[in-house]
This record gives structure tokens, C-alpha cells and sequence, in this order.
């Protein structure tokens, strides 16, 4: 099977593409903007009509799009998550061969949701910040597009490679300079949501399920369970041996056993006002992926603990010089 990929550069795309070249049964072509791509080519810059062009030449029969952005200025936001996923539509319709499409969604579409309880697909998405509003807009993008395609909503990845501005790579960070400092304290911002942390290299696995599939429409990829981000930094913490104290700015949050006496959606607070060269974090106080779909339609599910995961991001960061 032919396959191009694209945004092979990024944080998932990466692990994607190593997973997908070590299959036999698949041709792999890279379309993007490092020198290292086999095609050059800027989604959000160039025209439908040049990447169609692109296409036929390729004659792929599945395109995944890793590519976009998580951080940056509104303006960044939209133009790699929504103008680069409309070009990316338009020239598939335009190709002489319409190939299927796999496009990387994200968890943050749906917002702010009830506490205690899984998220279906079918759940109505309310994104609270630029990044969630502009992966929404992509989303439905490629749903309205007419194609043979399925969106694959990611929840939280974690695992090597992630990006320092992440949470946990921010937490990495931190607790190897105070170890090499000899501080007692890391500062991390508030920590009481609830999470589906999934590896990113079962990420890639549910890529490569989708592509070779025919499912279409959303489908939630995560690990079926929420985990609270201060458990999970406190895997992290013990990976370093860091013995000192974390301290956190903590917001009042929801938490599921209130759910009973205050059933219903969750009203967040506002969200901080963005800092545009930083990322903002989602005052979203749950997060939990229903699953079924991708077990049923894809014949996948998560395989890597959490703390596995986040003992790779503190040896990564251990061995940075």
C-alpha cells in the first residue's frame, strides 16, 4: 500500500513514521518542509492545485496528516490546523485517484465536559481555547470534505520525544536542573485535572490501524482511563529521584466524587490570557476517552503503562548535554 505522510516532523509524526516503515507491506512517501521530506512542500502556504500535483505523481491510497500546530498566536494556530487541513482536502478531491484520509484530531475539541465519565465521539465538541476551536475547524473540515476519511481525536500523549513546552517535558526540564543545582523546589503550574495520558508509540499503532482500515468518521484514541496530572507528575519525579518538594498553582477543580451531588457539565473557569510565545494550560478539570470505537473498528487499544512512559521522558532528558 502506497502512504504519504504528512507533518513527519512533529512530536506524533515522528513516531508515526518509524512505525510505518517498518512495515514491509507499506510504501512510504514523506511530504513536508525539512530538507529530510522526500517531497518539499508548506501546507499552509501552498495551493491545493500544487499538492494535488504532488499527488498524482505519488499516487498514494492513504495521505495521514500529522501535520499542525499545538502552540503559537491564533494566527499560527489557523493557518496549520485549518488552512493547511483545507489544502490538504482540496487536493485530495482534486487528485485523479482520491486516496483515504487519516487526520490527527485532538482530545481539546470537546472542552469542558461532565466529570466521572468517559467521552464518546458522539459528544458535543466545546473547545475553550484557540488551539481546541482551531483542531475543531480541521475536524470538521475533512468531515464535511466528502472523502473516504477517519479522524483520529488523540488524547494526551506522553512518551519519548516529548515537546519541551509540554507539560511533562516542562517537568523534566525542571527537575534536571535542580538536581544538577541542587535546588529542593520545582514550580509547575496547577496540576488537579484529570487526564487520558497515552503513549505516543501507540498513537502511531492506531495511525497505522486506521490507514490499513475502513473506518471512517471519529474515533477516540486514548487509554480508557483518567489519571490525575499531579499522580502522574509524581511518576516522573520518581524516575528522577528528585526528593525535594513540587509546587504547583492549584485551581479548584470538580473532582469525580462531587459528581453525584453536582451532576451535570462542569463550568470552567476563563482561561488565562494567552501568552503568545507559550502554550496555556487548558482549564479543562476532565478528560477521559471512551474507547470502544477503537477497539471495535480498529482492533486497537493502549498497551504502554503511564509510568513506562514517563520513566522515557526523564531518560531522554537525563541524557540531553
Amino acid at each position: 500500500m502506497r502512504v504519504l505522510l504528512l507533518g513527519a516532523g512533529g512530536y506524533i509524526g515522528r513516531r508515526v513514521a518509524d512505525r510505518l516503515l517498518m512495515d514491509r507491506d507499506l510504501q512510504v512517501t514523506v511530504l513536508g518542509r525539512r530538507d529530510s521530506a522526500d517531497i518539499r512542500f508548506d501546507l499552509a502556504a501552498g495551493s491545493p492545485g500544487a499538492l494535488a500535483r504532488f499527488l498524482d505523481a505519488v499516487m498514494p491510497q492513504v495521505v495521514i496528516n500529522c501535520a499542525g500546530a499545538t502552540y503559537g498566536t491564533s494566527r499560527t494556530l489557523v493557518r496549520a490546523n485549518v488552512l493547511a487541513v483545507a489544502t490538504v482536502c482540496e487536493a485530495i478531491r482534486r487528485s485523479h485517484e482520491p486516496a483515504r484520509l487519516v487526520h490527527i484530531g485532538s482530545a481539546a475539541e470537546y472542552g469542558v465536559v461532565p466529570c466521572g465519565a468517559p467521552i464518546s465521539e458522539s459528544a458535543e465538541p466545546r473547545p475553550v481555547g484557540p488551539y481546541g476551536v482551531s483542531k475543531l475547524a480541521g475536524t470538521e473540515l475533512v468531515l464535511s470534505s466528502g472523502l473516504d476519511a477517519a479522524v483520529l481525536r488523540v488524547f494526551d500523549v506522553v512518551g519519548p520525544g516529548t515537546p519541551a513546552a509540554s507539560l511533562f517535558g516542562r517537568l523534566a526540564e525542571g527537575l534536571r536542573r535542580a538536581l544538577e543545582q541542587q535546588e529542593g523546589q520545582v514550580r509547575m503550574p496547577d496540576l488537579s485535572g484529570f487526564r487520558d495520558f497515552v503513549d505516543v508509540r501507540d498513537v502511531a499503532q492506531a495511525v497505522r490501524a486506521a490507514a490499513v482500515s475502513a473506518a471512517t468518521g471519529v474515533i477516540n484514541i486514548g487509554t480508557g482511563h483518567a489519571v490525575q496530572a499531579r499522580e502522574a507528575a509524581e511518576l516522573l519525579i520518581r524516575a528522577s529521584g528528585f526528593e525535594g518538594a513540587l509546587s504547583e498553582e492549584i485551581r479548584t477543580v470538580l473532582l469525580p466524587a462531587q459528581v453525584a451531588a453536582e451532576p451535570g457539565p462542569v463550568t470552567a473557569p476563563p482561561p488565562p490570557a494567552a501568552v503568545e510565545s507559550r502554550p496555556v494550560i487548558e482549564p479543562v478539570p476532565w478528560r477521559q476517552a471512551d474507547v470502544r470505537t477503537a477497539r471495535e473498528r480498529l482492533g486497537w487499544r493502549a498497551q504502554t503503562p503511564l509510568e513506562e512512559s514517563l520513566g522515557d521522558v526523564w531518560l531522554e532528558t537525563a541524557c540531553r548535554v
